[in-house]
């Protein structure tokens, strides 16, 4: 039976069948790994956004800013390939967003304090203040 409001047992599913918990130890363990995901979230978020700032240095250069009759193949490649990172990473990051967002719902009080702990967390230690100010304004994930 799926619980439709926060329950604090330590009997649970988690996102797939085979990962349920049964003791104290599993429990705890759970909810340990749903800490650190979410704290490596953040931290992926961090790496993306830092992607975005270098990639915008870059564009600001001056050998992108000459005649438009110059084509830089290399810097045409060097800037798809930045934009195929940005893409993987917002991939990847959105994919965790959406598990920590499905494990939440499985109404478990330690797995919404869990996750909401590895974000802060993560925030903490991996984004810094002021460098991802103006970006963070574009993301549109929930978790971020």
């Amino acid at each position: 039976m799926m619980h439709m409001t926060f329950y604090w047992g330590k009997k649970f599913t988690l996102l797939i069948d085979s990962w349920k918990t049964d003791s104290g130890t599993s429990y705890v363990l759970s909810l340990l790994a749903c800490l650190v995901v979410a704290a490596f979230y953040q931290y992926l978020e961090n790496r993306r956004i830092r992607l975005k700032i270098f990639a915008g240095e870059r564009r600001a250069s001056p050998e992108i800013r000459t005649s438009l009759l110059r084509w830089n193949v290399a810097g045409d490649k060097a800037r798809l390939g930045v934009k195929l990172a940005e893409a993987v990473l917002f991939g990847v990051n959105s994919a965790i967003g959406y598990l920590l967002m499905l494990a939440i719902m499985s109404f478990n009080g330690g797995v919404f304090l869990a996750i909401v702990l590895g974000l802060s967390l993560g925030y903490f230690f991996f984004r810094n203040e002021g460098e991802d100010s103006a970006i963070d304004v574009a993301n549109s994930c929930a978790c971020a």
